[in-house]
């Protein structure tokens, strides 16, 4: 018995100890981790062929390898930034939504109704820039089940905090400094909606899984979906840009109205 208890007071113990310690952690969390499905799906044709892809279509202005470059257009000067750890989530918004390739420069890139590629192309471009280091991966469809699964009321709240200053209370779009402007939300996809806030776009803040998590970012979606579908119940909704369109229309309308039937008034007791 002495001899036990002197073997687990040496001092190697403690090492060993916590050696066998680290290395069943690590075991369990990587049998246990959830994986991304679209991360699983990913094989290494797909990889290559992104690769070729994007060397063809996007290495003049991003870099052979994703590293980022600077090109001349014009009299302007553009910069391509570096690609590596941007993750498959932002190459699919930036390219699914037309934004990329950018058709010409400017202070911010417009969303593109026609899209360039293939979905089939966008996601190998997407695969061979995950491949080239860590970042932000496409949602599973469960955070994107806005109807199933969403609170709109609880993504009120977080949208009003988090997004209304820039997007609008009516998520309509606004404008921002410089010719820049936050677009609208209409008739987006809650798929992009999710990469936006995963990803952080342009003039975007990243709103990463420890700032709003998957289900918040879920609630979002539905607050903001609900809400387009509700439409305007009151009546016209000018918009949905608040009391500056509204105070447009008392001016030019109320009070020619008001103008108007002074003079009315005025010829007729004259």
């Amino acid at each position: 018995m002495n001899a036990l208890a002197a073997r687990r007071r040496h001092p190697a113990a403690i090492a060993l100890l916590l050696m066998l310690a680290l290395v069943v952690t690590g075991g369990l969390y990587a049998a246990f981790a959830p994986k991304p499905a679209a991360a699983a799906a990913v094989t290494a044709d797909q990889v290559e062929q992104g690769k070729a892809l994007f060397q063809s279509n996007c290495a003049s202005c991003h870099g052979l390898n994703a590293e980022g470059n600077e090109t001349e257009v014009g009299d302007l000067k553009a910069f391509g930034p570096s690609l590596v750890g941007s993750g498959a989530a932002a190459v699919h918004f930036q390219m699914e939504t037309g934004r990329m390739p950018l058709a010409s420069a400017g202070v911010q890139a417009p969303r593109v109704n026609k899209v360039k590629f293939e979905e089939t192309e966008i996601e190998a471009i997407a695969a061979y820039v995950a491949s080239l280091g860590p970042g932000p991966a496409r949602p599973d469809e469960e955070w994107l089940d806005w109807e199933g699964q969403g609170d709109a009321g609880r993504g009120g709240t977080i949208y009003r905090s988090n997004c209304a200053m820039c997007h609008s209370s009516a998520a309509v779009g606004g404008a921002l400094t410089r010719g820049k402007y936050a677009p609208t939300l209409a008739g987006v996809e809650e798929v992009h909606i999710y990469e936006a806030m995963l990803t952080g776009p342009q003039n975007m803040p990243v709103f990463n899984d420890m700032n709003l998590t998957p289900e918040d970012k879920r609630d979002v979606i539905a607050y903001v979906k609900q809400m387009q579908e509700t439409g305007n119940p009151g009546g016209l909704g000018l918009g949905g840009y608040g009391p500056a369109s509204e105070g447009m229309f008392a001016w030019i309308f109320g009070l020619g109205i008001m103008i108007g039937a002074a003079v009315w008034l005025g010829q007729k007791g004259a």
